[in-house]
């Protein structure tokens, strides 16, 4: 498991962060402090990861990355720790269309061509 804080490429991704799937890298995004948590094999563990690094509960959100799918369809934003009722996401999709908007920011910012 790795925080990403500086941008890296696709092939970096790749290449560093597939170690438990083959198509996919699970991360979780701080969409406060612009960071992405990356290659758990659990999503609840990067969660835990960037909790104990001082992030708030409230700012993560669980994706996947599909590194071999373009750039355009790439994200996936589904996640068991998306499941929050207090901050009006009912399911695992993050729901509201500015958080993910920013989720995607982040990700693309990090991880680029």
């Amino acid at each position: 498991m790795e925080i990403i804080r500086a941008p890296i490429t696709i092939e970096e991704l790749r290449e560093k962060h597939m170690h438990f799937f083959k198509s996919i890298v699970k991360a979780v995004v701080d969409i406060k402090r612009k960071v992405v948590a990356v290659d758990g094999e659990l999503h609840s563990d990067l969660e835990k990861l960037l909790l104990e690094v001082g992030s708030s509960q409230d700012d993560l959100w669980g994706i996947n990355i599909y590194p071999f799918k373009d750039r355009d369809n790439f994200i996936e934003y589904s996640a068991l720790i998306n499941i929050r009722p207090h901050q009006d996401n009912f399911s695992m999709e993050v729901e509201d269309l500015t958080i993910r908007k920013k989720i995607e920011d982040i990700v693309k910012t990090l991880i680029r061509e």
